[in-house]
């Protein structure tokens, strides 16, 4: 079970910094180059890691894998980077962040054995409180795009697709850098139409600019490649419900970062949504045991 926490954490921290890198490289590429090239570094440095190929796994558990590619690659970054382009990162963070929410849902729909309890409920309300002052940050309302929050509502409802479909894939007792490399090849594949669509010209002069070029591999090895491999175990060990639960600590670790590195002013206001979120994140993980008698007449 700590290896699960200790995962989750890791990956939500690198993920907390993606916005900004994403942000960036959004000033030279196009939403669609960003997550074609991301991922391709990404599947490059996954076959270098663990070269044995899986091999095809019949109908059904590859309509797991295409699926899991479909929702966790193609569809929710291509949402998240798109919505970036109509509204403002805190917007996107604090959107995405009812992931969880989406999660317990599906969970309680489809999985068996990950039931719904009031302090998840807690934890939600409290974190999402949370999470809006962090982005109001003691200044004006967020700049809203109705277009925009509602490419970030639907990558929050992807993504928890996506949490449930690796759950029923770590069912398969693979190995978690193969399927993890399935899932992406998938990912990659179901792009290849968007690449006509919205256009796939990036330009190799950008590609090679030092802070172009950095960014790209931070997005490819750091918040893809390795990741995918560590959400994808801790989702094994903890359940999909409490791993995606640790998304909550997204815009804490984006303010967090702001601070540290762009000198941004931490306000009253972000530190009391910092508490509520990681309270949130706290009732959200914590299981609370019932009095004996309690129990007894539940049961």
């Amino acid at each position: 079970m700590l290896t699960g926490h200790a995962l989750a954490c890791l990956t939500i921290f690198i993920w907390g910094t993606t916005f900004i890198s994403t942000k960036v490289l959004l000033k030279a590429f196009s939403p669609v180059e960003i997550l074609f090239l991301r991922f391709v570094i990404g599947f490059i440095a996954l076959s270098l890691a663990y070269p044995s190929r899986l091999p095809w796994q019949g109908k059904i558990r590859e309509l797991y894998f295409a699926a899991a590619g479909l929702c966790g690659i193609t569809l929710y970054f291509l949402l998240e980077n798109i919505a970036l382009t109509y509204t403002l990162a805190s917007n996107v963070a604090i959107i995405l962040s009812m992931a969880p929410f989406f999660t317990a849902m599906f969970a309680h729909l489809f999985l068996d054995g990950e039931r719904l309890r009031f302090q998840f409920f807690l934890g939600f309300a409290l974190a999402i409180t949370g999470i809006f002052l962090i982005g109001f940050n003691g200044h004006a309302v967020p700049g809203l795009n109705p277009l925009g929050d509602l490419l970030a509502v639907l990558a929050a409802v992807v993504w928890a697709a996506y949490s449930i479909l690796t759950m029923k894939i770590a069912g398969f007792r693979y190995n978690t850098i193969q399927t993890t490399r399935r899932i992406f090849l998938y990912g990659l594949l179901f792009m290849l139409p968007a690449l006509g669509v919205f256009g796939f010209i990036p330009d190799p002069g950008q590609m090679l600019k030092p802070i172009n070029l950095s960014n790209l591999l931070f997005l490819g090895l750091g918040a893809s490649a390795l990741c995918f491999v560590t959400w994808n175990v801790a989702v094994t060990v903890l359940g999909a419900v409490k791993t995606s639960a640790y998304i909550y600590l997204v815009p804490v670790i984006t303010a967090a970062t702001a601070v540290l590195v762009l000198r941004e002013q931490l306000t009253g206001m972000s530190f009391v949504g910092m508490i509520l979120t990681l309270t949130g994140l706290f009732f959200s993980e914590h299981r609370f045991r019932l009095p004996v008698r309690e129990r007894m007449e539940s049961e």
